[in-house]
């Protein structure tokens, strides 16, 4: 990678800055001024400054840290102690005017960070999987093939990363296809299936696990991947006294038309040229209190979305954790599922 693609002007938006984080994978961008380090933004910043009512339109400048971390090059022998003792993702490496001579990350190396998550995982797995059609005939969502194993093993294997080793799945429709399928799956963790009797929706089925799940736990639905560090998500939720925390991807639309807008007496208003729209979307990702599987009633279908409207109107607290657009993996539907595969490369 070119370190220059790493480099942003602070006079750039938010938006911009998050487009090429996404781009180039690697979670942080560098503000310099004749190759001199001047900032440093990542999305953690972009992330904490949407969280506090910022705007995408807002400048990098407004965002960006001044005083960032840095090691000089006579010292770069011993960047792994170093980011290991900051607990960092990255570190520029400068010179003794400060220009910037490389740059180290943590993911091109192992330096004993610790990613452990004690916490189960529950899969939404029931549905009927009808917008997959006529792939959902013949076999049921939970096991549609992304590459040679289905999106439910690669939902468990990103978990599995963190350690994650104690997974639910709700089941309903052709679910004996689904636990044939991993009763003959070689695995070192532990699977439990809850049968629904009838469809319980997106958040009926957690009724079943009254009495199972003690701890927090994450939930998600079959067909959604989340490329995040689930580490940072679950710190987010027991950080912020959250009974539920929504993990939400950034969706950003240009209109490749003119709006004309009207008014009362249906005369033009205003006309906006190709006008650009962002907003949050709920990927169907999330971490979860055990309580409120304790509320539920059994047997009574409703939707994930209702549950959370339900506890936010008895006042308990509802986070929401930020994630770019491109960290949103969903099958959901056929030209999506294409999608899926060719990011991960399957």
């Amino acid at each position: 990678m070119d370190i220059e693609t790493l480099f942003i002007a602070e006079e750039r938006s938010v938006l911009e800055a998050m487009k090429q984080i996404e781009a180039t994978g690697r979670q942080m961008l560098m503000v310099a001024e004749n190759n001199t380090l001047k900032a440093i933004i990542t999305d953690g910043d972009v992330r904490r400054h949407l969280l506090r009512g910022g705007k995408l339109g807002d400048k990098v400048k407004d965002i960006a840290n001044y005083n960032p971390r840095f090691i000089y090059e006579k010292d770069k022998d011993h960047y792994r102690e170093i980011m290991k003792k900051w607990s960092i993702l990255s570190l520029p490496i400068v010179n003794e005017k400060h220009e910037i001579q490389s740059i180290v990350f943590v993911h091109d190396y192992e330096i004993g960070r610790n990613h452990s998550i004690i916490a189960p995982v529950v899969i939404m797995a029931g549905g009927l999987g009808t917008r997959l059609h006529p792939y959902t005939k013949i076999l049921p969502k939970p096991l549609i093939p992304i590459g040679e194993i289905p999106i439910t093993e690669h939902i468990i294997n990103h978990f599995m990363e963190y350690h994650c080793n104690e997974f639910h799945l709700i089941v309903n429709h052709k679910k004996n296809m689904i636990k044939a399928y991993f009763n003959e799956t070689e695995k070192d963790y532990k699977l439990e299936f809850h049968d629904e009797s009838m469809p319980l929706g997106t958040g009926g089925g957690l009724s079943l696990l009254k009495g199972k799940v003690g701890n927090t736990f994450f939930l998600t639905n079959c067909d959604v991947l989340i490329r995040a560090n689930y580490k940072e998500i679950y710190d987010f939720h027991k950080q912020n006294g959250n009974m539920i925390t929504i993990v939400a991807a950034y969706k950003h639309f240009t209109i490749p038309y003119g709006i004309i807008n009207l008014d009362s007496n249906g005369e033009i208003d205003t006309m906006l040229e190709k006008p650009e729209y962002s907003f949050l979307t709920n990927t169907g990702f999330y971490v979860v209190e055990p309580d409120v599987v304790d509320r539920l009633e059994d047997d009574k279908a409703v939707g994930f979305p209702d549950i959370i409207e339900q506890h936010k109107i008895l006042g308990e607290k509802i986070g929401v954790f930020p994630v770019s657009e491109k960290c949103w993996l969903d099958m959901g539907q056929m030209e999506e599922l294409e999608v899926m595969r060719k990011e991960l490369g399957v």
